[in-house]
């Protein structure tokens, strides 16, 4: 290793089974590996009852916080399937990124969707100017006039965020 170069845990996206992602987490938290299952109360409606649960906010998918070493070991645990690759290598998730989500979540009724990346059109780039994600750029896709789409572009996932169309400035 060069001199002055810090070996840092990095944020890493894993790809689990479907409907695996809180097993997972508790078996990676027990070999001690920071993992992290961001999660998001949904209100469930049953024909007797209406019940809220946590689900996963990103079906099939954990990050880890994890040394370059530790790669082996996570991917040998039971319902992981593989890292998350963007450009042929595991994708590394800014800590900024993982922050902003983190932080939204924790506000009092958060809710966030969920879609693909390969499912939008880019269209124009905006800059959130108030609120959690101030300083955030992302792409608005036309059809509504709440919704802004916040590219995690190293997951080739959008997160879809409804706030006032006055917190937005085109760039």
């Amino acid at each position: 290793m060069e001199e002055g170069k810090k070996v840092q845990k990095k944020w890493y996206a894993l790809y689990t089974k479907p409907r695996w992602e809180k097993k997972v987490t508790t078996v990676l938290e027990r070999k001690g590996v920071e993992v992290w299952c961001p999660l998001q109360k949904i209100q469930k409606q049953w024909s007797d009852r209406k019940k809220i649960v946590e689900e996963p906010l990103f079906k099939s998918y954990v990050f880890v916080h994890i040394l370059e070493g530790e790669k082996t070991n996570v991917l040998m645990t039971d319902g992981i399937l593989n890292f998350v690759y963007y450009l042929g290598k595991p994708a590394i998730i800014r800590d900024e990124e993982v922050e902003v989500i983190q932080k939204y979540l924790s506000e009092k009724d958060a809710s966030i969707s969920i879609q693909s990346l390969g499912s939008l059109d880019e269209n124009t780039r905006i800059k959130v100017n108030h609120g959690v994600f101030m300083d955030t750029t992302g792409t608005v896709v036309k059809g509504g006039k709440k919704k802004v789409y916040v590219k995690l572009e190293s997951l080739e996932q959008v997160m879809i965020v409804e706030f006032p169309i006055d917190y937005l400035t085109p760039l």
